[in-house]
């Protein structure tokens, strides 16, 4: 965080000065009780409802606090503490905010979707990093409540910075648009997940297109042509620039000629009338589009694309995304543990389609968590797929993921199925399927650290 004067802190809150003084300054900020207060020199927003333990936020100064508590509750002689009453919190928290924000004209970019989010952020930090400092989330912790001391890792050394979204409800991207104030947003898609906080679909992809009024005006919205549910998301009130990428659907930039390659994709980039070879770290027609949902940002970003195509080809594919190592007898494991829904078990059976021809199919596939209402069906419509395929053996882990069971034994799945209420269960009881013929997919979420080290069990 660049230090700020209390002096200057005072002033922009309009703050009444009730204990210390004002001629020092502050070196971090947190809202109290959301972020934990390790350091010195810690800048606390203390609301009214909040049990203050003022011992320790005097222990630890000097500290200012910002508060609107009662004035007669507030204490006095704290020596390593300076307190400041407003009138509202929440509005000194903003007003804070936009002012931190405001002290620097760089380039923030912002990135929410189902699938591909995280990814497309490591992307773009490994191409950026090259010769800028920049500031960026931490892999996939992505909570609106880290978005806060995201925004204060940014200094005067920074250049750019790249956040991604979460989304648990409603308004959630809004709140997270609010602090990061792009200038460049990237939606990468949107598939079916959080049905629980958003309701339903309609209501989810709503949620999904927060981040289109999220966007600084006369900044830079990037699209996923292809995606169906994208295309619904209002665009109507947008003030900037819109690019799409695609591999189907016509787009600014396109990739075409896609060929799997050694744990990675080969494409050729389509852009303004020139057609660039690109290589991509990572299986799958998914893992292209995150590659031109970062491409097309760094152009924006002002790198020139053939230096983003050769920054592009060093990338490392993040550990459990459709990871393919060695596995037990020489069997291929391909372990996608990081998330689990809808959508990115879709694109998971495609790159098995492709690296699994004339291959002995295993799939164990875990429980899908957040669908609400809509559990069954979004299980029942993912034993159908499997239904539609060639498959050896189908292990579903956990008691949603058996309706994925029943229905592929429902429409004649001639593989052999077995269900699990945990990976525990397994233990060596695929040893007589899995050999050298086999690829085997590890679909589930990472809250299941049983199936993550059953992954781990299976690797050599």
């Amino acid at each position: 965080m660049k230090p700020l004067q209390v002096k200057d802190i005072k002033r922009l809150v309009k703050g009444e000065l009730v204990a210390g003084h004002v001629d020092w300054a502050v070196h971090e900020a947190i809202y109290y009780k959301r972020h934990e207060h390790a350091k010195r020199h810690t800048l606390l927003f203390v609301s009214r409802v909040d049990h203050v333990d003022w011992t320790s936020i005097n222990a630890k100064g000097p500290s200012l606090v910002i508060t609107d508590l009662p004035v007669d509750s507030l204490p006095t002689s704290l020596t390593q503490t300076t307190i400041l009453k407003v009138q509202s919190l929440v509005q000194s928290y903003w007003k804070f905010i936009n002012y931190y924000r405001n002290l620097f004209d760089i380039p923030v970019v912002t990135i929410t979707g189902t699938c591909g989010k995280t990814t497309t952020k490591e992307m773009l930090k490994h191409m950026l990093s090259f010769d800028k400092k920049i500031e960026t989330s931490i892999s996939s912790q992505n909570e609106p409540r880290r978005s806060f001391p995201y925004l204060l890792k940014i200094d005067d050394d920074t250049e750019a910075a790249v956040f991604e979204h979460g989304l648990g409800n409603s308004g959630n991207i809004k709140h997270q648009c609010m602090i990061y104030q792009p200038t460049i947003g990237i939606l990468t898609n949107i598939g079916v997940h959080h049905l629980d906080g958003c309701k339903n679909l309609e209501g989810y992809i709503k949620a999904k297109g927060e981040i289109v009024e999220g966007v600084r005006e006369g900044g830079t919205l990037i699209l996923n042509a292809d995606d169906e549910n994208t295309k619904k998301v209002r665009l109507d009130m947008f003030k900037g620039k819109i690019i799409y990428f695609g591999i189907r659907e016509k787009a600014t930039i396109t990739a075409t000629s896609i060929v799997y390659g050694n744990k990675g994709m080969h494409f050729t980039v389509q852009f303004e009338g020139k057609a660039l070879k690109a290589y991509v770290p990572g299986l799958g027609e998914h893992q292209v589009s995150n590659a031109l949902a970062a491409l097309a940002a760094m152009h924006e970003l002002g790198v020139d694309l053939e230096l983003a195509i050769r920054r592009l080809r060093t990338y490392k594919e993040m550990e459990r995304h459709l990871e393919v190592s060695t596995g037990i007898k020489g069997s291929t494991i391909v372990d996608d543990t990081w998330t689990n829904n809808p959508t990115s078990v879709k694109a998971a059976l495609n790159v098995i389609d492709s690296i699994g021809k004339d291959k002995k199919i295993v799939l164990i596939l875990g429980d899908i968590n957040r669908l609400g209402n809509f559990e069954k069906k979004y299980h029942q419509e993912i034993g159908s797929l499997i239904a539609s395929r060639e498959i050896h053996t189908l292990v579903t882990i956990g008691k949603k993921a058996e309706e994925i069971a029943r229905q592929a034994k429902k429409d004649g799945s001639n593989a052999m199925i077995k269900m699990y209420e945990s990976a525990k269960e397994i233990g060596h009881q695929l040893d007589h399927v899995i050999d050298a013929d086999s690829v085997v997919l590890l679909k589930g979420p990472m809250s299941s650290r049983a199936m993550i080290d059953f992954a781990k069990s299976l690797k050599r």
